[in-house]
């Protein structure tokens, strides 16, 4: 099952003779960029996973059928992509806290989690093998604009902004016209780019250096850590959100991040320990919680910052310990 193909074409053909183990050898070198697609049109790696799973599924049942008009990438993409529009339909769009009410100007201290709310999730993106454009494709901006578009708009967008198909295999893709899809991605383009910073992440850590984005990570687990409100503002850009899902309460402006921070977790919360990781491309920090210095602390939440010039302009703490399963981060510190 785990052995590399050294011949694709006879691979292809046991596959279709119904050899699993040839069909897996034939998707597996794709299976990640098909999994970052899943959840880029989903905007939640579990949805990613169920996705790709059935896509795989569906592939398999279907590969006997394949008469090899396009490449089997092109292919699979097709069922991905019709998968993932099946699942839009039936569980809508993901959310994050900006995306349902306005902010607060105050820390909200009662605060429960809001668990009938489909929320937008991190992804573990950033691996040695990512290319800078994969990571640029899954920053948070991005994946919560496309959650804004109907599925035939965000699978169109991705499947030619990010992926490089022609309007013409597109639309053969999802069955529709290449007029369909020209109009599609239009309206799609608009949308973003009205959602979507003009400096993407990417090119902002790029305009930064891997050593001051590092400072930065770093002076904000410190500042979080030893409760330093000045240090924490110091860091922090005049228009800085906070937001952390599940919680439905948001901020937005220095004054009312820094009431937040003060009021809760520079206060309430006993114990930081930090440690630094990457999602969604971006610079990111996984936060123990404990009672004590000294005591176990426990997961708490994923911390993805996005940065912008030489300050922190947004601060989005996923809370919980499934996230740092999905990092392949410990449970304590």
């Amino acid at each position: 099952m785990s052995e590399t193909s050294l011949d694709p074409t006879a691979d292809l053909a046991k596959a279709q003779q119904g050899d699993d183990a040839a069909f897996t050898r034939l998707v597996g070198p794709l299976r990640r960029e098909l999994h970052a697609h899943c959840y880029r049109m989903l905007g939640s790696s579990h949805d990613a996973d169920d996705a790709l799973q059935d896509a795989l599924l569906r592939a398999w049942k279907a590969i006997a059928r394949f008469e090899g008009r396009s490449t089997l990438r092109s292919w699979l993409y097709t069922v991905a992509t019709r998968t993932c529009l099946d699942l839009v339909e039936s569980r809508g769009r993901r959310a994050l806290p900006m995306d349902l009410s306005p902010s607060s100007d105050r820390a909200v201290l009662e605060d429960p989690p809001r668990t009938e709310i489909a929320w937008l999730g991190p992804y573990p993106s950033d691996t040695p093998a990512a290319s800078y454009e994969q990571r640029e494709a899954v920053e948070l901006a991005f994946v919560a604009a496309l959650q804004h578009l109907p599925g035939n708009q965000r699978a169109a967008l991705l499947l030619f902004e990010v992926l490089g198909f022609s309007a013409a295999e597109i639309a053969t893709m999802m069955d529709t016209s290449t007029a369909s899809v020209n109009s599609a991605l239009q309206r799609a383009r608009r949308l973003v780019a009205d959602k979507v910073p003009e400096q993407s992440q990417q090119q902002t850590i790029h305009a930064l250096g891997n050593e001051r984005v590092q400072q930065l990570v770093a002076s904000y687990s410190t500042a979080l850590e030893q409760g330093d409100a000045d240090a924490l503002v110091a860091l922090l850009t005049e228009d800085v959100t906070w937001s952390m899902p599940p919680l439905g309460h948001w901020y937005s402006g220095r004054a009312a991040v820094m009431d937040f921070a003060t009021e809760v977790p520079l206060t309430r919360c006993p114990s930081w320990h930090n440690l630094a990781t990457t999602a969604n491309g971006q610079p990111a920090i996984a936060g123990y919680l404990g009672m004590t210095p000294d005591s176990e602390h426990t997961a708490w939440s994923i911390t993805v910052l996005t940065l912008r010039d030489d300050k922190i302009a947004a601060v989005t703490s996923f809370i919980g310990p499934e996230h740092f399963e999905l990092l392949g981060l410990p449970l304590t510190h």
